[in-house]
């Protein structure tokens, strides 16, 4: 088994009952976006408020960068290892670079918004985009990160994830307060076949990404997370009349 940035893998029932579980939930956001009134308007916050959200958000960010390097740095001293040398090839590492490139380009060339709202709103969702995955992700794998990192396993396992869950929450945060964001059938379908995806992951162990399967299965629901951000910048739908519309019935979005 490597020995750097990998996690021990599912089996048996657990195996089974992490793939149901994700299943579930799935077929939750697709009754949610069959059902539910559609499409949902991001929030129209005041500037003071929208201030103190990309505080929040910037020290989050920082946070994280602090206490992984220390991991890191702890890691390197418990096994007494250089860094990289253990590491193994990225393979998922430029799609994900990729995407988060391309998800800034489309959300900054996006609407009739100032540019500075652009830019600072596609800042966000392509954060955004790595969010999506990687809340589910850290779910699934935190408790069974390997090797532990001693002396002090749980305490660096909490170092590392707790930062991580602040940045994700204060993005979505921001994502719900952005007035360029809309919450439609798309997005929930997109994120039901993003834990889908995870599901099919699961059912075969969820193991690290060294694999063609595993790493088929990591790239396809990464780039579908980054899929699920693009659809909250969708253009609304105009009448014939060309005006702009919007629909809460089930059957729009």
């Amino acid at each position: 088994m490597p020995q750097y940035g990998t996690w021990f893998t599912y089996a048996g029932a657990a195996r089974i009952w992490l793939a149901a579980g994700l299943l579930v939930a799935a077929g939750a956001l697709v009754w949610a976006g069959i059902w539910l009134p559609l499409p949902v308007r991001g929030g129209r916050a005041g500037r003071t408020a929208m201030r103190a959200a990309y505080l929040a958000w910037v020290a989050a960010m920082v946070l994280f960068v602090v206490c992984f390097v220390s991991y890191v740095r702890q890691y390197v001293h418990a096994y007494h290892i250089s860094l990289g040398m253990a590491e193994p090839r990225q393979h998922v590492a430029p799609v994900t670079f990729l995407a988060v490139v391309a998800v800034f380009i489309t959300i900054a060339t996006l609407g009739s918004a100032g540019v500075g709202t652009r830019l600072a709103t596609a800042a966000v969702g392509a954060v955004a985009g790595l969010s999506f995955f990687e809340f589910p992700f850290q779910l699934i794998i935190m408790t069974r990160m390997y090797p532990p990192v001693l002396p002090d396993p749980i305490f660096y396992r909490a170092l590392l994830n707790v930062p991580l869950f602040g940045v994700e929450i204060t993005t979505l945060l921001l994502l719900r307060l952005s007035p360029m964001v809309r919450l439609t059938r798309a997005t929930r379908c997109c994120l039901a076949l993003m834990l889908a995806v995870f599901a099919a992951w699961a059912g075969t162990g969820f193991g690290y990404p060294l694999t063609p399967l595993p790493i088929t299965l990591n790239i396809v629901a990464k780039l579908l997370s980054f899929a699920v951000v693009l659809t909250l910048f969708l253009p609304r739908q105009r009448s014939r009349g060309g005006a702009s519309r919007d629909c809460g019935r089930p059957r729009c979005g």
